[in-house]
């Protein structure tokens, strides 16, 4: 597949889901915590375009409101990576051999290590909720921007234009926030879309087994987890938040491989 469909296939998919999440803002079919026992486990129709769960919440409602916080999750700890790795990639590939050393060790712990485990033990530390989870998510990020932002930043520092920016008398920092930086932004972003799908399956994982997002805000891996012994006479209630959780996590990986093959293609265009 060529790098503009995916990106377009990419972006269809994931600006579908961050309008769901925006909409959930304003108005859902129900409301996506209200129990209505009578209505319970009822199939896809008009009334539930989902059906509705055990409690008779509506299934669409939730995968809605699911789709806020799932984003808001991912968002939260991607920014927590960049705002953190980010700095210290640089600080690391413009300083002593020493903080370079320490980070690159740093970073070897944290990857030896699965991220959704990591993610469990952390939020297993600091108890269940969204914002520990955003917490165990985003410090296993931080590692990540810190290890590529260090190895596309010591590229750059051979190069000839900084070369004559320190001869200009420019300091380190300045060099890597005022031309460094801004040649390493492509990089980044592609690894950032890559990191939010990343962290939806980490959310929904650590909501699968109680250490995400709490009662009575909609998760899409508590709701997963809440289906699971009724997967064989009410297939819809894995079937929906199952597929929110693989569409979003297709379409930002889809979005991250066509950006990072066109910036590729960009770097050599005769590849």
């Amino acid at each position: 597949m060529k790098a503009p469909v995916r990106i377009i296939l990419g972006s269809a998919v994931i600006g579908t889901v961050i309008a769901a999440a925006l909409l959930s803002l304003f108005w859902t079919p129900y409301d996506p915590t209200a129990m209505n026992i009578a209505e319970r486990l009822q199939p896809p129709s008009s009334v539930h375009l989902f059906g509705s769960d055990p409690y008779g919440r509506d299934i669409f409602s939730m995968i809605l409101a699911g789709a806020r916080g799932a984003l808001g999750v991912a968002l939260a700890a991607a920014l927590i990576g960049i705002g953190l790795g980010v700095p210290l990639g640089l600080w690391a590939a413009a300083g002593r051999s020493w903080v370079d050393e320490i980070l690159m060790r740093a970073c070897d712990v944290v990857f030896s290590f699965p991220a959704v485990v990591v993610a469990v033990l952390i939020a297993a530390s600091f108890g269940p909720g969204a914002r520990n989870a955003v917490i165990a998510i985003g410090i296993f990020n931080i590692p990540v921007f810190a290890r590529l932002t260090r190895n596309a930043a010591r590229g750059q520092w051979n190069r000839d234009y900084v070369w004559f920016a320190r001869s200009a008398g420019r300091s380190a920092l300045g060099i890597s926030l005022t031309h460094i930086l801004p040649n390493i932004l492509g990089l980044l972003g592609t690894q950032a879309t890559i990191q939010l799908s990343i962290a939806v399956l980490a959310d929904a994982g650590l909501s699968y087994v109680g250490l995400g997002t709490q009662p009575p805000m909609p998760s899409w891996g508590r709701m997963l987890e809440e289906s699971q012994t009724m997967i064989g006479f009410a297939p819809w209630l894995s079937l929906f938040p199952g597929l929110a959780v693989v569409l979003t996590v297709l379409g930002l990986s889809l979005l991250g491989d066509g950006l990072g093959a066109l910036r590729r293609l960009h770097r050599s265009p005769g590849e």
